[in-house]
């Protein structure tokens, strides 16, 4: 299996690549869907250890990463060294993607297969990113652009904003993230959104067909569309109705924070 202890500025090519696994701490990161052959650009590395490639040609697998910096040890990186990098991988938009970051600024961009990205504090930015997408924050803020597909998004502090996506399904929890999301909902889309002290806004077009329901323990609720009715109770405030048809659905729920409901132009 072809490997390369990379120290500085190179650049790679590699054979077919099915799936990739990155992992880098700062810096930035640049994953990108491509027609050409894949491959890696190192701009920039300043680091005491060197990148670890390793290519699996049988199993047209990608690897990049320093040799101890691990998944599940991504957040014990923040007291540690600062191992600085400036990468640029292409794939094929097909290929499965793995990327973890520390603090290093990340773009994931094109992608339609199965995407995982995971942050301790680093913005991390989806572009164009669709099939089924998974992204792990601690207080990293994720951006995720044109998205259609299914979005998972899980933070303890991080920001997560969806701009002119059109999932189908999108789930986002924070406890005190806020949440931003301008949507198109498809007839089958299905939205759940949840904070514990983060504010929720959406905002939808103004034909848009779904069912809501929109939730708070103590936070304050608003809404631009008239169909939506309020049911103050002790320990619960809520307003729900449809728009248009229904068929889609849309539930967001917080304990402290305010949701908000906008309208927007038809679409």
């Amino acid at each position: 299996m072809p490997r390369w202890t990379v120290e500085g500025p190179e650049q790679l090519t590699f054979g077919p690549v099915d799936s990739l696994d990155v992992r880098i701490v700062a810096g930035r990161l640049n994953v990108l869907a491509s027609e050409g052959p894949p491959m890696m650009e190192v701009a920039e590395l300043d680091s005491t250890s060197p990148l670890i490639v390793e290519y699996d040609e049988v199993a047209k697998r990608l690897t990049v990463a320093y040799k101890d910096l691990t998944w599940d040890g991504l957040l014990g990186w923040l007291r540690r060294d600062k191992r600085m990098g400036v990468l640029t991988i292409t794939v094929p938009r097909t290929c499965r993607v793995k990327a973890g970051v520390v603090s290093a600024a990340a773009v994931v961009g094109g992608f339609e297969n199965t995407t995982h990205v995971k942050s301790v504090s680093a913005e991390i930015v989806l572009d164009g990113v669709s099939g089924d997408v998974n992204a792990t924050t601690v207080s990293g803020q994720v951006e995720s652009r044109a998205m259609s597909g299914d979005l998972a998004f899980k933070s303890v502090s991080g920001e997560l904003t969806v701009a002119g996506g059109t999932p189908r399904r999108l789930r986002a929890n924070t406890i005190s993230g806020r949440i931003t999301a301008d949507l198109t909902l498809r007839p089958t889309g299905h939205v759940t959104l949840n904070s514990v002290s983060g504010g929720i806004l959406v905002r939808l077009p103004e034909n848009a067909d779904a069912d809501v329901t929109i939730r708070s323990t103590s936070g304050h609720l608003v809404s631009n569309f008239d169909q939506l009715h309020n049911d103050a109770r002790p320990g619960q405030r809520t307003m729900a109705g449809r728009l248009g048809g229904g068929m889609a659905s849309l539930s967001a729920t917080t304990v402290s924070g305010e949701v908000t409901l906008l309208k927007g132009e038809k679409r």
